[in-house]
């Protein structure tokens, strides 16, 4: 018979996270498996866990893809892999001028955090000497921190990159080990896996995270969540597939707003002082159910995904107002006053 909490011990779980304890395999299920009527226990109890790291703060990312498509490799959940055929712009890496243009675009909705993405399995030196000159301009113009996420890095290109002021690198696991040759056959899970133990080598803030919604089994997810915890990964954003027309999984996607929120809390149990942040299908997958994603979550990105389009950032910014919540500052600190302040009604990101 499979082990079902009742609804008074999610809260139990909630001080096994607060005081170091990881959640047991059986609990870890049972999060995901719970009915509809414990959820907003469940919530509760995420957010006390997150409350406690967190208070009532939530960070902004602004993603701009730098580089699209072009991609060796054959990650099945991407548009911009050598596998898809989806409709997509294609361009190589974007001017610095057009990547200030974007960053002073994240500035303007009042994000923390300006990440820089590019396609490919990693970056070539003329490519990667280009990033260095963009991000030196950014941190020299704007009060942003700089997430890069460039594919599979060496140490000594993690090393370049601190140098040059990027706070932290994004590479996701994406999934769990067993699963991960169901998602791409390019390069490996410890390819990934190694990236980010040499981000933190480097002595930069590591960003990792994943997919969910590719057909992965709810242990997948729990391994996922426990082999980002065993790397200590400080910052995780959570993607719920959006199965793009011409990719592999285009025909997957089995998720509703109440699966993503259930996951959102096991994440935070599993990772309770960790940067959670709810990324690409949040639109698609919360739908009217978004705000309570930020119960369990401390961060979402404002704007633009990838190849697929987000919601307009001041709808964002209501969001949080309305939610009582108060946007954070690129040095951690609380922004004061109204967080549409100064946003124009037609920004969109």
């Amino acid at each position: 018979m499979t082990h079902q909490l009742q609804a008074c011990d999610w809260d139990a779980l909630a001080t096994q996270a607060l005081v170091g304890q990881v959640v047991r395999r059986e609990d870890a299920r049972a999060v995901l498996r719970a009915p509809d009527d414990e959820l907003l226990a469940q919530l509760a109890a995420a957010y006390r866990v997150r409350r406690h790291y967190w208070q009532n703060r939530v960070r902004l990312h602004f993603l701009l893809n730098a580089q699209s498509g072009l991609c060796p490799e054959d990650c099945h959940y991407c548009s911009q892999s050598a596998v898809s055929t989806a409709e997509i712009e294609k361009y190589p890496l974007l001017a610095r001028d057009k990547i200030l243009a974007a960053a002073a675009r994240a500035a303007s909705v009042k994000a923390g955090t300006f990440c820089l993405v590019i396609s490919g399995r990693t970056p070539g030196e003329r490519v990667f000497e280009k990033v260095l000159d963009a991000v030196r301009a950014i941190r020299n113009t704007y009060d942003l921190r700089v997430c890069a996420c460039l594919g599979l890095l060496s140490k000594d290109q993690a090393c370049r990159l601190r140098d040059a002021g990027v706070t932290q690198v994004n590479h996701n696991l994406n999934t769990s080990e067993r699963f991960h040759s169901e998602v791409c056959t390019t390069h490996t899970f410890d390819d990934r896996r190694l990236t980010v133990e040499h981000v933190r080598a480097a002595g930069l803030k590591t960003c990792s995270g994943g997919i969910v919604g590719m057909g992965e089994s709810d242990d997948d997810i729990i391994d996922l969540a426990l082999s980002l915890r065993e790397l200590d990964v400080r910052s995780v954003p959570l993607n719920f597939l959006i199965p793009i027309a011409g990719t592999p999984f285009a025909d997957r996607g089995a998720l509703d707003p109440r699966r993503c929120l259930r996951v959102l809390c096991l994440f935070r149990l599993l990772l309770p002082s960790q940067e959670l942040r709810i990324a690409g299908g949040r639109e698609v997958h919360l739908r009217s159910m978004q705000v309570m994603g930020l119960y369990p979550a401390n961060s979402i990105f404002i704007g633009d995904y990838l190849t697929t389009p987000g919601q307009a950032a001041r709808d964002d910014l209501e969001m949080i107002r309305d939610a009582g919540f108060i946007l954070e500052a690129p040095d951690g600190s609380p922004l004061s006053g109204d967080p549409l302040d100064g946003v124009s009604e037609t920004v969109t990101a």
